[in-house]
């Protein structure tokens, strides 16, 4: 089994804190976005992950570094490749062709899920879905009765269906994949200027291949600021129900309390401060004097006299004041 992870965007709904690294390297509950994503796909796959490719912009040989070090966290080989022009899911998918042998899962990097089955790998492919209340900005799946995907719709204005598409997808055969991705491209075929998964998948079912729902028991989104701390929220009530540590032994509490759940990295410095529930604060950063809840505070920052909630500071930022809602990015540094 491979995992192919798009994931060349610029993510501009979350600047300022993509303004230095990628957003599926934004950590949830201590690990990167990417990670997590990996290791949920690992557990539900049913079977050895051999290469876990990555595609990238231009990101940096730092950043490369730890995608194949997360391949390799759960036994796999990291791959590198390029999407240098933002032309469509389907142009994305095809720039990693090499991996497109075998079965496959396809997974977009800005959402998570939890879900509670092994992948069922005798269809053709497998379309994870989650109901919705307002399925209007999202793709679309409907059923026939064999429980069976029939149609594709992107975006339905008029309600067929409240199955929405979360962007991962399981292939049987990643040639037949690549073929049709391929197609696509060779024949110059678009939907709103792009080339297009949705596509090639209605393509392949017009062929008679078999699609059938994948079922979530949560689909967690990390579109933007608020929905990235509510996912931190609910990945750390996940950890504490499985009863996972999550507090590192090297973090210096002082005169401080802890509400979980929490995450405490590697060599935090805690000082007359509370810090939870639903907190995370990476490695290396350091609280005082402050109260902080339902947030996600990165790697080596420091927040000082302050009253943080709902808020996400960056790497190496610094923070002083009083303030209840923030979106700090990496390296800034704000009084008030």
């Amino acid at each position: 089994m491979k995992i192919i992870v798009p994931m060349a965007g610029m993510g501009k709904r979350m600047r300022p804190h993509t303004l230095t690294v990628p957003k599926p390297l934004i950590p949830i509950a201590g690990k990167p976005i990417v990670q997590r994503l990996v290791e949920d796909i690992a557990k539900v796959v049913g079977e050895p992950v051999s290469e876990v490719a990555f595609i990238v912009g231009r990101f940096g040989k730092e950043v490369e570094q730890s995608l194949v070090k997360i391949a390799e966290s759960v036994g796999a080989q990291g791959t590198i490749h390029y999407q240098d022009e933002p032309l469509g899911t389907a142009h994305a998918i095809l720039a990693a062709q090499s991996a497109l042998t075998g079965p496959v899962v396809v997974a977009f990097a800005d959402t998570l899920f939890k879900a509670d089955f092994t992948l069922d790998t005798s269809a053709d492919g497998t379309i994870w879905v989650q109901r919705v209340d307002d399925p209007r900005p999202f793709g679309v799946v409907k059923l026939n009765e064999e429980g069976q995907i029939t149609e594709l719709i992107e975006k339905p204005q008029e309600f067929v269906s409240d199955l929405a598409i979360i962007g991962i997808y399981y292939f049987r055969d990643g040639e037949y994949l690549k073929r049709e991705l391929q197609y696509l491209l060779d024949n110059d075929i678009k939907d709103k200027g792009e080339y297009q998964l949705t596509n090639a998948l209605e393509n392949m079912k017009n062929q008679g291949a078999k699609f059938i729902p994948g079922r979530v028991t949560e689909w967690l989104d990390c579109g933007n600021k608020d929905a990235t701390v509510y996912t931190n929220q609910r990945y750390l009530e996940y950890l504490q129900e499985a009863g996972e540590d999550t507090v590192s032994k090297s973090a210096k509490l002082t005169n401080s309390i802890i509400v979980p759940p929490v995450y405490i990295g590697e060599n935090v410095t805690l000082e007359n401060s509370i810090i939870g529930p639903h907190v995370s604060v990476g490695d290396g950063s350091t609280v005082k004097h402050s109260v902080v809840a339902n947030s996600i505070i990165q790697k080596s920052a420091t927040v000082t006299n302050a009253n943080v909630t709902n808020s996400m500071i960056g790497s190496h930022a610094s923070f002083t004041g009083t303030p209840s809602d923030l979106s700090v990015g990496d390296y800034n540094a704000l009084k008030l």
